[in-house]
C-alpha cells in the first residue's frame, strides 16, 4: 500500500482496510475466497491513476473536491472514522 514506495499489508480473515482517497493500493496475490468491496461515498466512483507525474496535480485537486463520508463505512455513525474525518484540515 502506498504506491511504488509503499509497503506489503498482509490482510487475514476479519480484517477491514480502509483506504483514504489517493492512496495507492494493488493485490499482489489472494486466496480463492478473499473478497474486496469498494464502498464510495455520496454516490462517488473510483478513479485509476498510475503513479505518473502527470496525473498527480489533477489528482490532488480532484482528492479535495471529495465529500467526508457522511458516517463510517464500518461501524457507522458510532464509527471513530467519521470525528476523524471532520478533524481533516481541507
Amino acid at each position: 500500500m502506498g504506491g511504488p514506495k509503499g509497503k506489503p499489508a498482509e490482510v487475514t480473515t476479519g480484517d477491514v482496510v480502509i483506504l483514504p482517497a489517493g492512496v495507492g493500493h494493488k493485490c499482489i496475490n489472494h486466496s480463492e475466497d478473499f473478497l474486496c468491496v469498494g464502498a464510495y461515498p455520496q454516490g462517488r466512483d473510483y478513479d485509476l491513476n498510475y503513479g505518473r507525474a502527470v496525473e498527480y496535480d489533477k489528482a490532488n485537486a480532484r482528492i479535495k473536491t471529495l465529500p467526508i463520508p457522511l458516517k463510517d463505512p464500518v461501524f457507522g455513525n458510532e464509527g471513530f472514522l467519521k470525528s476523524f474525518w471532520n478533524k481533516i484540515d481541507r
